[in-house]
């Protein structure tokens, strides 16, 4: 890639997994590790997306393969990490980023099963990453995992019950996991994005105003005390902090990156 990064965020010959590659966040992501040297694995539901980010990806002279497969279930876990694995040998960066927004309800309304596929997406399939990547990574002695949280982790979410639910359970799994993995020379963080400008916030948007979807992305800039949406690269370039030796002495730790939303 033209503008490779030097130094301490340099990945060359490193790998970088990353679930929920083909939009939003995770590709972002996806682009910013290959950006920086990594081989990457994008892993998406929705092949459509994932084979364009990879085709971006080897467009600009990366590396990267796709995989297809639905996080909340264990075997397509195996399944990518197994793919992951067969093309580049090791994983070293773990974007355990895929996720659902489910809908915009009132607790007392909101639907069963939409509530299940949320805790499917954004809790089972965050733990069943960490269980079948964890140990490729203890095996190497080394490694960096990014869990991607919320803010919704840290604070209440009205009409969001079971996302504000998956959220703060994926930091709770998140210290775990640093502990457990310490010893073993492997790190796991969490991001917690504010406002990000991506499909998923936009169909939250619809889902609060369904007539007025530009005045609800409006109005989550003005919440921001800086006045904007963050940019799916604002926090990619936050993983990459994370994954690199810059932050070594860093383990179950959750970033915000939500323009100091939180502090309100």
């Amino acid at each position: 890639m033209p503008d490779r990064r030097p130094g301490a965020l340099d990945f060359t010959a490193k790998t970088a997994l990353v679930t929920g590659g083909g939009g939003g966040i995770g590709r972002a992501a996806a682009l910013a590790f290959a950006n920086a040297g990594a081989n990457v694995v994008v892993v998406d539901v929705n092949a459509e997306l994932g084979e364009a980010a990879v085709a971006s990806i080897t467009g600009l002279g990366g590396m990267a393969v796709f995989v297809q497969a639905d996080v909340s279930r264990a075997q397509d876990v195996v399944q990518y990490v197994r793919a992951a694995i067969g093309a580049y040998d090791r994983i070293d960066v773990f974007v355990n980023n895929a996720a659902w927004e489910g809908e915009v309800r009132s607790l007392v309304d909101y639907p069963d099963d939409v509530f299940d596929k949320v805790i499917a997406i954004n809790l089972r399939g965050v733990f069943l990453g960490l269980k079948h990547v964890l140990p490729v990574m203890y095996a190497q002695r080394r490694g960096a995992v990014i869990n991607t949280a919320s803010i919704a982790g840290h604070v209440g979410s009205p009409g969001l019950v079971a996302y504000t639910a998956s959220k703060h359970a994926v930091l709770g799994m998140t210290k775990t996991a640093a502990l457990e993995g310490a010893r073993f020379g492997v790190r796991v963080n969490a991001v917690c994005p504010g406002a990000v400008d991506t499909p998923m916030l936009r169909s939250l948007a619809k889902g609060k105003e369904p007539t007025q979807v530009e005045v609800a992305m409006q109005k989550y800039a003005d919440d921001s005390p800086n006045g904007r949406l963050a940019e799916p690269l604002d926090i990619a370039n936050a993983m990459l902090f994370l994954a690199s030796d810059l932050s070594s002495h860093m383990s179950g730790q959750s970033l915000r990156i939500d323009g100091g939303r939180v502090m309100l």
